[in-house]
């Protein structure tokens, strides 16, 4: 490590006194203007967690996602692509804190922290970084660059601006491909087209069975999305990117993505009211790890296709396809929501499909961590956050399958389908690109509609808002987030608002990401249900 003035030089030129951080559900996530701190001591800590794992790659995403154009955040991704060791979460807050009261305080807890791991600081190390399109961005790539020169053989590899799923396969690329490969965006683009090409020829998919308007919440996701799709003439004249605007920083999620989308239940701007039956629109957010699909119906209402309608989707089609290929005994599907998850969905998995659910406390990380105990782990938050993970055992199992002639036609072809849709999903995270693919991919081997999709079954109302706080900590949950158990009493208020309307529920939960608390209704009406959520609020507007 560096001599003690070096040390104090670096931390001088980015770090300020005074502000407390949190490494909350997606990273850390603040007003951009208070970042600095924090870009700088998550360089040392992704740093160090390399060395920690004996020199394989870290990723770090520069990011704030859905939220405002003034807001940024980073977040680190561990060498398989998947969120921080969460042991490791509180390394990166405590070390955060330290370089936020003052040099001395900072430099002790980073010794604490490298005596308490038994690191060589001047070990080898490697780290991938990227950001989204954010104004501040760039900015607080440089601090978090200053941040890795406090160890002195650290490799740092900037790919620019980059969607975050991108960023989480590129980081699971770099420990899993032999160390001379170049790793780069190209590599992302032809795993998945590749593993499209697959399914298109295994399904006699020619062309898109209905036109497709992408709206990329003016992020990193417009420029990504087209350069993916422009590499297949199939796409050529089927789908059109709108809120595409990603190089003005004050447009992203301006009245349009995904958050957006599923929190005002209409149309983004730019998008117009189109009834046709041949026509699907899909919301990113501002770094593409979100999606949403939506449609008008032949009276020109709104009607969303969210998380929950797109794990409902995959579930059946995987347990068709684990039946054809005679495999639905032996490889475990399920899925596993929030609770954020519509009651209908719940039900419509469990009595329709027969499809075990687990439910887990908000945020990606959670769900992963349930999702990997089947073989064929389902996840989506109703936001749209989420991806399909397979097993071990679903490779090998299907592998081993193809491999036997003695199966049907019908089988084999099961078989090839399950293979190439295990490609086709970004694992690592949620990733909006590759969750689209996939999503068109089933609907146009099924030759459903967005209204046959739909109907499947019938989401109950429901409601989302946000109430803002000055104490967000003090929401405290049980129970997969379902029930509040700080402040004292307001859950038993809530209980008493919930038994006057029909079918309902309604919960609150502190935001990761906000000074806020979101408060979640549905009911058996959209009257009932938008009453439920805001009677619900002024509830908590009191405490």
């Amino acid at each position: 490590m560096l001599e003690r003035k070096a040390l104090e030089s670096l931390y001088e030129k980015h770090c300020k006194r005074g502000f407390t951080y949190a490494y909350g559900t997606a990273g850390f996530r603040y007003k951009a203007d208070v970042l600095d701190t924090v870009m700088f001591t998550t360089g040392v800590l992704a740093g160090l967690r390399s060395i920690y794992l004996k020199g394989q790659t870290v990723g770090v995403m520069i990011t704030a996602s859905h939220n405002p154009p003034e807001d940024n955040g980073v977040k680190i991704v561990d060498p398989r692509g998947e969120m921080l060791e969460q042991s490791w979460e509180k390394h990166a807050t405590d070390l955060a804190n330290s370089a936020s009261q003052s040099f001395t305080s900072f430099e002790q807890k980073l010794q604490e922290l490298i005596v308490k791991l038994q690191l060589n600081s001047n070990a080898h190390g490697s780290i991938t970084v990227a950001r989204d399109s954010r104004e501040s961005g760039p900015r607080l790539l440089t601090a978090f660059k200053t941040g890795t020169l406090v160890l002195p053989n650290l490799l740092v590899l900037d790919h620019g601006v980059l969607t975050t799923p991108q960023l989480h396969f590129l980081t699971s690329k770099a420990n899993e491909l032999p160390k001379n490969t170049s790793i780069d965006e190209k590599l992302y683009y032809q795993e998945f087209l590749s593993a499209w090409d697959e399914i298109a020829e295994l399904c006699g998919i020619q062309s898109l069975p209905y036109a497709l308007t992408i709206d990329a919440a003016n992020g990193v996701g417009a420029p990504k999305v087209k350069e993916m799709l422009s590499q297949r003439e199939m796409f050529n004249n089927t789908f059109r990117v709108v809120n595409d605007d990603w190089k003005t920083p004050s447009a992203l999620n301006h009245l349009c993505g995904a958050d957006f989308v599923k929190t005002n239940q209409k149309l983004p701007q730019g998008i117009s009211n189109d009834t046709r039956a041949e026509h699907i629109n899909c919301s990113f957010d501002g770094d593409a790890d979100r999606i949403v699909f939506y449609y008008c119906d032949l009276q020109g209402q709104f009607q969303l296709l969210d998380g929950d309608k797109m794990a409902t989707l995959f579930a059946k089609f995987f347990q068709e396809l684990t039946q054809t290929a005679h495999l639905q005994d032996e490889l475990a599907l399920g899925v596993v929501q929030t609770a954020y998850a519509n009651g209908s969905s719940t039900r419509y998995l469990e009595q329709v499909l027969g499809t075990p659910v687990k439910c887990t406390p908000t945020g990606v990380k959670h769900l992963h961590h349930e999702a990997v105990k089947f073989d064929i782990g389902i996840y989506f938050e109703a936001n749209g956050h989420g991806t399909v993970v397979f097993s071990t055992k679903f490779s090998q199992l299907v592998d081993q399958k193809l491999a036997d002639a003695s199966h049907s036609t019908s089988a084999h072809k099961a078989l090839q389908i399950l293979s190439s849709f295990s490609k086709l999903i970004n694992q690592t995270v949620g990733d909006a690109i590759s969750d689209m693919l996939g999503v068109l991919a089933v609907l146009s081997i099924l030759k459903w509609s967005p209204q046959k999709w739909d109907q499947e079954y019938t989401d109950l109302p429901n409601k989302l808002i946000k109430v803002l706080v000055p104490d967000r900590t003090v929401f405290k949950t049980t129970n997969a987030e379902r029930q509040l158990v700080s402040p004292v009493g307001l859950q038993d208020q809530i209980d008493a608002l919930v038994a006057k309307f029909d079918t309902a529920r309604s919960f609150v939960r502190a935001s990761g990401t906000e000074d806020a608390v979101r408060v979640y209704a549905e009911a058996a009406t959209r009257e009932q249900a938008d009453r439920l959520a805001s009677v619900v609020g002024e509830l908590v507007e009191k405490y």
